[in-house]
């Protein structure tokens, strides 16, 4: 199978784009219908709902008792697979962790110069739980994708679910759940996972936050419980969009759009623009080749034909003007002086700079997350991290100054949005001393029809005065 060549600005090229941005969107009443169904059982009917959804679904018969993996059996994994498939973890978590701790944010405190305190308490979330799919194969690395930052941020209990498989355990997502630090993990998959997570069963314990990729079914159950649970984002197939120079090498690239075009689904998008004709030709016949030796050909080939292109564009500012508007997933700059380049990158998720920087190396053990924005997200949406397990609380102190200078502005504005409320409980402040109050009526004046006026002469004064500063 030859990737089609298109050249931009041509209808042909047209008509590529707008399927690409509709990947935005859909008609997903039929799964939502399903979902809700799924969902409303499994609030219903708890554990025995996981346990005959699991036998349904992912033809695995389990009781209430197996739908945990025990730590016995998460340690044992580690055992049983091989020294380099260990090796190979524990060194991807190395460098994830690494990586993670730099993105965590700090809590801090000051004292403005009306007297007020103010700050903000940065602190873990207490309980976060991780889907790891199933699908085509084991994803050991999503495992340490997920868990690894919420760790870093210091969350108390991360709890992981992962459709079981019919072909038995999967060691090495067991493996990585140990040396993750994961704490709970269950045998669960689906819309009935997202549902257990979000409300609970008699095994498994509602959690603040969701997190991770899946299916359709999955996305779909997250967005429903989004409001009863944070989730981290709707995360959908995978994409990669190369921009290319004549310089380039068509077998690196061919394979960077096959990488991402593998995963399964049939609805990932593999998009090469490139200023250079040559390229675009050596490149599909690249792809062509590669296809006849690669296992999974066909899912690829399915990729290719609905979502895949080679695009030769007149300069590289059109190129980087495209892939904005497109926003992929991850982004590869396969062009001279690359960091060059970088400020032109408005929309993406991740991006890989020069030739020697796949995609893959970001899939795996580079550091940076690579649950990463897709359909576009990126436009406003960013990888995940280890802020994302963290929540924010507002501090503000007031003092006896910062309430004189700034309590009769408080009150104008609660009475602009006619909230008489909200200015009589500040006034009652305005003159307090040292957190003790003033008997009543010892310095307030009163409007005519007994309303509090806004001020007494000298807080309007200090008004008019914030006014001339401002």
């Amino acid at each position: 199978m030859r990737p089609r060549v298109l050249k931009s600005q041509t209808p042909e090229f047209g008509k590529f784009l707008a399927a690409i941005l509709a990947r935005r969107g859909g008609d997903s009443t039929g799964i939502d219908q399903a979902v809700s169904k799924i969902i409303a059982d499994v609030r219903k009917r708890g554990d025995r709902a996981l346990v005959e959804l699991t036998a349904k679904f992912d033809g695995v018969k389990l009781t209430p008792a197996t739908l945990r993996v025990t730590p016995g059996e998460r340690h044992s994994a580690i055992n049983r697979i091989s020294a380099g498939d260990r090796q190979a973890l524990e060194l991807a978590a190395e460098r994830i962790a690494e990586f993670h701790r730099r993105t965590m944010e700090k809590s801090f405190i000051y004292r403005d110069k009306s007297g007020m305190r103010l700050g903000q308490m940065v602190q873990p979330m207490r309980r976060v739980g991780i889907y790891v799919p199933g699908g085509l194969g084991a994803y050991p690395s999503s495992v340490l994708m997920n868990a690894i930052p919420a760790k870093v941020a210091g969350v108390a209990e991360i709890v992981m679910v992962s459709p079981p498989s019919s072909e038995g355990e999967r060691l090495a997502v067991l493996a990585a759940a140990e040396i993750a630090g994961v704490d709970e993990f269950y045998r669960v998959g689906g819309a009935q996972a997202v549902a257990a997570l979000a409300y609970g069963t008699e095994s498994i314990k509602p959690v603040d936050k969701i997190v991770g990729p899946g299916n359709a079914y999955v996305q779909a159950a997250k967005r429903m419980v989004y409001g009863v649970t944070d989730i981290d984002k709707m995360a959908g197939p995978s994409e990669v969009l190369v921009i290319a120079d004549d310089r380039a090498h068509p077998e690196w690239i061919a394979a960077d759009l096959i990488a991402q075009a593998e995963h399964g689904s049939g609805d990932e998008a593999a998009v090469l623009l490139t200023t250079s004709a040559s390229i675009a030709e050596r490149v599909a016949e690249a792809v062509e080749i590669a296809l006849r030796s690669l296992p999974r050909a066909r899912q690829v080939e399915t990729a290719l034909v609905k979502r895949g292109a080679i695009v030769v564009v007149d300069d590289l500012n059109e190129a980087f003007d495209l892939a904005n508007q497109i926003g992929p997933e991850h982004l590869e700059l396969d062009v001279r002086n690359p960091s060059r380049w970088l400020p032109k990158v408005k929309a993406a998720g991740a991006v890989f700079l020069g030739p020697l920087t796949p995609a893959p190396l970001g899939d795996y053990l580079a550091g940076p997350n690579h649950v990463l924005p897709t359909g576009g997200a990126a436009r406003f949406a960013s990888p995940l991290g280890a802020y994302d397990f963290l929540k924010r609380t507002s501090i503000i102190e007031a003092s006896t100054g910062a309430i004189a200078t700034l309590g009769p502005t408080v009150a104008h504005l609660a009475r602009m949005e006619g909230f008489e409320g909200h200015a009589r409980a500040i006034e009652l402040r305005s003159g307090a001393t040292d957190g003790k109050v003033k008997p009543a009526g010892g310095n307030r004046n009163v409007e005519a029809g007994g309303t509090p006026a806004l001020s007494t002469r000298k807080n309007a004064k200090q008004t008019q005065n914030i006014a001339k500063r401002s």
